[in-house]
């Protein structure tokens, strides 16, 4: 097997990889459930995403994103469809900012949260605003939606601080998560998602 290194826009995927992307889709649909069985004021839908994204680079990360919020919104939640874009989003930022080393220490991978938290508040907004008059389905979220409208708030802000409220917190825990597993993989397992080797090479 070849060291040469995977670009970071590389769509050449190995065979770690392709065993990665329905492992990581199978860690958010397991986590967004979860969350949503217990009420829990997170989302818990895109550890799986950010994990991908973190060893196997921003596509992969995008690909396992988008790829959950279609199943899961045709097999549970219809309006989880429309939020793939959002974790596409999401796995997009946290593979460019681990591509550059903010996964590095836990300091760092707090920057990357919150990065990925604002990311992600910033897309799913509008679409809260499209789609469901702002609201984001989270009970939590919700409440504090419906008290910033009963105070006379913007809409627009209402549904703002609405998906902040959980989204922040639960890219702080998502990424923290992530953080832990991705350092406690041995170095020859991380390595393997890196390599820019394609499928014939890791079979041999």
């Amino acid at each position: 097997m070849s060291k040469k290194g995977k670009s970071l826009w590389s769509l050449n995927f190995n065979t770690a990889t392709l065993v990665l992307i329905p492992a990581a889709i199978g860690i958010n649909y397991l986590g967004k459930l979860f969350a949503g069985v217990l009420k829990l004021p997170l989302w818990l839908d895109s550890i799986g995403t950010c994990l991908a994204a973190v060893l196997a680079g921003p596509i992969v990360g995008a690909i396992c994103g988008a790829a959950n919020n279609i199943i899961y919104g045709l097999t549970m939640d219809p309006i989880s469809t429309v939020y793939a874009l959002t974790n596409i989003a999401i796995g997009l930022a946290v593979g460019i900012l681990a591509h550059k080393g903010f996964m590095k220490n836990i300091k760092l991978s707090l920057v990357t949260a919150i990065v990925a938290g604002l990311v992600a508040v910033v897309v799913s907004t509008p679409l809260n605003m499209a789609f469901w008059g702002g609201t984001t389905g989270n009970v939590w979220g919700d409440a504090v939606y419906a008290w910033a409208i009963a105070n006379n708030l913007p809409v627009f802000f209402a549904s703002f601080i609405d998906e902040l409220i959980v989204d922040l917190p639960d890219k702080i825990a998502v990424l923290l998560i992530v953080f832990a597993i991705s350092k406690s993989l041995p170095k020859s397992l991380v390595a393997l998602y890196q390599s820019g080797d394609t499928i014939d090479s890791l079979d041999n």
